[in-house]
């Protein structure tokens, strides 16, 4: 059965992809979104099957309410970060759920895993194998709260199967045997991952685009600090609760 891939342009999503048959991938975004533009010229260059929603400022912010309404049901944290990459995945799945398909494959894991974030070197303090490796472990201990409930939330409210190739036990086992320091440094994250995805045919500007976080690059982000800034908030969390 054709599967959906959540889908920005990026080297986790487009690995996906590579390694992928029989799929379909569903971007979305604000106009002028980073990951659009991407998504649309890979998916072109590739040949690979694409569906894009551009969304208008009044969409996006129907969406917002109604993911804030299912996490509050669920329980789940509510932030800017959460809200707004929870938006990205509903729309998605959205997508994904109109088109029949009931399985969707997503890039989370990839940066727990192979080191895609500024705290696994302290913020740029600390580069030694140790911290490198104790964070990594510490993110993928609180995966489940911080965003596998996120992600579920959705999924249960589309009936969809999401499923995190980046989280197989065998894959997750195998990649943190690795040496911290052949993954992160001070120039490039994920290194690995991203040589492992030019071994295998993946463009090289895309392998090596600068990790943008769903967010950013739907510009989700940029809604929220102009809904609360429109209702009188000086912070976007204080317009979500």
């Amino acid at each position: 059965a054709r599967v959906g891939i959540g889908f920005s342009g990026g080297v986790d999503s487009s690995t996906i992809a590579l390694l992928s048959t029989n799929f379909h991938l569903y971007s979305v975004g604000l106009e002028h979104a980073d990951d659009l533009h991407w998504a649309r010229d890979l998916a072109k260059r590739q040949q690979w099957p694409l569906s894009v929603r551009v969304l208008s400022l009044a969409e996006a912010e129907k969406i917002i309410q109604t993911v804030v309404q299912l996490f509050k049901k669920d329980h789940v944290t509510i932030n800017a970060t959460n809200v707004g990459v929870g938006c990205v995945v509903y729309c998605i799945l959205e997508m994904a759920a109109k088109d029949g398909i009931t399985t969707v494959l997503g890039g989370l894991g990839a940066e727990e895993i192979f080191a895609g974030y500024k705290r696994h070197v302290a913020y740029g303090n600390d580069y030694s194998r140790e911290t490198i490796q104790k964070q990594l472990w510490d993110g993928l201990h609180h995966m489940e709260t911080r965003v596998l409930a996120r992600d579920l939330c959705l999924a249960r409210h589309f009936k969809i199967t999401l499923i995190a190739p980046f989280l197989d036990h065998d894959l997750v086992r195998y990649a943190m045997q690795i040496d911290p320091l052949l993954k992160i440094t001070p120039q490039q994250k994920k290194i690995i991952l991203r040589d492992t995805a030019k071994s295998l045919g993946l463009p090289e500007d895309v392998a090596e685009r600068k990790k943008v976080a769903a967010q950013y690059g739907s510009r989700f982000d940029r809604v929220l600090a102009q809904l609360a800034k429109k209702h009188g908030y000086t912070y976007k969390r204080e317009y979500l609760l």
